[in-house]
């Protein structure tokens, strides 16, 4: 057996796959959660400290379900939860705890960095996407403003995978893919934006702290004596660049060419691509992301999938099962019932103050059937909507690859499948990120073994034997249901029109 380890960084816990290179299987699996510091400002923090105990203990954990010797790994990746700020001292010691990507109390410190830029289209002009509240670029500002005297010791700013990849090896490096969310970067270049660097900091500190860049195929150094021993690896073994958990994830569901896209059906909804060319979108709602495998990665992300379904269910005390067996008992349309699903507001499009609503009540479609494939319908077409602005800009997807807990409603998949009037299939791995992980820190070194042949080949032939489609949920557009979806989808855009003044 060739062994090695994907690790994935995430919100609420560390996972850990250990694969094997020869069988293309995976061979075990470990989990560990951390705890999330909240409150009503809108604070969302992490001790970096936490990520490191659940990274121990996932990985024991996975090691002893896999049944090998850790000292056997060949190498390993680490998958980390996107736009998350660590300041670190010249010592390596973290200043602060970490500001994730969830956290809103930088609202103010963004909204000012994007009159600096010019506003949407200068944010646009000069980084090939609008920063946002969740990305890195606002937390560093709120850091410099209120710890001033922290900021005096900052030396280095790393993402969370980045920390990961500090803890393990001690090398202070970025990779692209994930370098791409912090608002620092301009994803045509491929670099760090000076000019809205000093925008932030003309002092020079911001610029000298940010870490240098490594394409995606990289081995960044070997695990140090100190955290081998806390993981049980063999000192030196080979750490790959790593990256973000969405570019892991297109990674670990083969999503690395143009015309497949990954779609989560989770609590938000995620779309995101292959692009063989940067995409400096006319619409702010795509982030043009840079890929984890020296392409690019559009991607769109929506707010209310699982959680709007999630509030029907709570409402009607359904369990899963009843609910899907609820969505059986309705027809295409919901006997023209509506619904807006913003429960949680909405980011594309983007109504961050809006309200969940329902409309076309009476007295024959009211019912809770037709409620709950409402809540499915709704969702799926806030999902088109980020579609068609893909499709605006030329991109154009042959396959959906689906994931997530919705993805496993045989109806869901039907409806995505007839609303996008696209094929859809689930892979096999649900870990989608964490196998990404694995995946790329097998690429990694064999592009060093065999440099002579293409890196993208490489890639394609370990996704090829790694990842597998649950034939089983295929599914393709019945035509009769997809006419229907067409003739109701331009209804949901006509009531966004009427309620919130929004069109594609």
């Amino acid at each position: 057996m060739a062994i090695f380890a994907g690790i994935d960084c995430g919100t609420q816990g560390t996972k850990v796959v250990i694969v094997d290179d020869e069988s293309g299987r995976i061979l075990g699996e470990g989990s560990a959660l951390h705890p999330l510091i909240s409150d009503a400002s809108g604070r969302r923090e992490q001790q970096a400290q936490w990520w490191v105990d659940a990274l121990v203990s996932a990985f024991g954990r996975a090691i002893d379900a896999a049944a090998v010797n850790p000292e056997d790994i060949q190498g390993l990746a680490v998958s980390g939860q996107q736009h998350g700020f660590v300041a670190l001292d010249e010592a390596g010691e973290v200043l602060h705890s970490v500001k994730l990507w969830c956290d809103t109390e930088t609202a103010a410190e963004n909204d000012w960095l994007l009159e600096q830029l010019g506003g949407i289209s200068g944010s646009l002009a000069q980084l090939g996407l609008m920063v946002t509240t969740g990305y890195t670029a606002s937390k560093i500002i709120w850091f410099k403003k209120q710890h001033p005297e922290l900021w005096q010791r900052l030396a280095t700013v790393l993402l969370p995978h980045d920390y990961l990849n500090f803890w393990l090896t001690r090398q202070r490096v970025a990779e692209y893919g994930d370098a791409s969310g912090s608002g620092l970067f301009d994803i045509r270049q491929r670099c760090w934006d000076r000019d809205t660097i000093d925008k932030i900091d003309s002092s020079g500190r911001l610029w000298r702290a940010l870490p240098p860049l490594v394409s995606a195929e990289t081995c960044i150094g070997g695990v140090t004596a100190q955290a081998a021993k806390r993981l049980g690896l063999t000192p030196g073994t080979p750490v790959a660049s790593g990256g973000g958990d969405n570019m892991m994830a297109a990674i670990g569901t083969g999503n690395i060419q143009p015309g497949i896209l990954t779609m989560s059906l989770g609590t938000s909804g995620t779309l995101f691509t292959c692009a063989d060319a940067p995409v400096v979108a006319d619409s702010e709602m795509i982030a043009g992301f840079c890929s984890s495998t020296n392409n690019w990665l559009p991607l769109i992300c929506t707010m209310n999938v699982t959680s709007a379904s999630g509030a029907v269910q709570k409402l009607l005390d359904k369990d899963v099962s009843a609910f899907n067996q609820a969505l059986e008992q309705a027809d295409p349309g919901a006997g023209g019932m509506l619904m807006l699903p913003f429960f949680n507001g909405e980011r594309v499009p983007q109504l961050p103050g809006a309200k969940a609503s329902l409309h076309n009540l009476d007295a024959d479609n009211f019912t809770a059937a037709n409620l709950c494939l409402a809540v499915v319908e709704s969702s799926t077409y806030g999902l088109r909507f980020g579609m068609d602005l893909f499709r605006q800009q030329g991109i154009a997807v042959t396959e959906i690859r689906l994931t997530g807990g919705g993805a496993r409603s045989p109806r869901w998949r039907q409806i995505v499948a007839d609303v996008m009037n696209c094929p859809v299939v689930c892979p096999v791995e649900k870990e989608a990120a964490a196998l990404g992980a694995a995946i790329q820190a097998i690429w990694s070194l064999r592009v060093a073994q065999n440099p002579q042949r293409p890196a993208r080949e490489q890639l394609q032939s370990l996704c090829e034997r790694f990842v597998h489609l649950d034939e089983d949920s295929r599914c393709r557009p019945d035509s009769q249901r997809q006419q229907r979806y067409a003739e109701l989808y331009p209804g949901y855009l006509r009531l966004l029109q009427q309620e919130y003044g929004v069109s594609l």
